[in-house]
């Protein structure tokens, strides 16, 4: 799952997505612009989705707050920090909840085969 969606190819969320396809994974995108990033509707709001194992962010700390209790509600195993979306709070919680949370890149991780 991908937060912080957009369907500007000029954005890394965007890119991103593009990458997350191509190397095989199954994603949901979530953003506040309709749009589509290879061939995968956003989706706004806050879907029920079952099963989500990484989420990774492309929203700021601010931006976040309003997802937090969505973000735990998913229990995905990972939450991965972008460069920017760097959230201390939100780490603490997820920690606190048994979730993974990394700092990283998902491009650079994909790029490694470390994601």
């Amino acid at each position: 799952m991908l937060i912080g969606a957009t369907p500007n190819p000029a954005r890394y969320a965007y890119l991103a997505a593009m990458r997350l396809v191509q190397y095989g994974h199954e994603l949901i995108l979530i953003g506040v612009k309709n749009g589509a990033v290879a061939g995968v509707d956003i989706q706004k709001g806050m879907p029920d989705i079952e099963g989500v194992d990484t989420i990774t962010l492309y929203l700021n700390a601010d931006r976040q707050r309003a997802y937090h209790d969505y973000i735990l509600s998913l229990h995905p195993k990972r939450i991965i920090f972008n460069p920017g979306a760097e959230n201390p709070e939100l780490a603490r919680l997820a920690t606190e909840q048994g979730i993974e949370t990394v700092e990283g890149c998902t491009l650079v991780m994909l790029s490694i085969g470390a994601y």
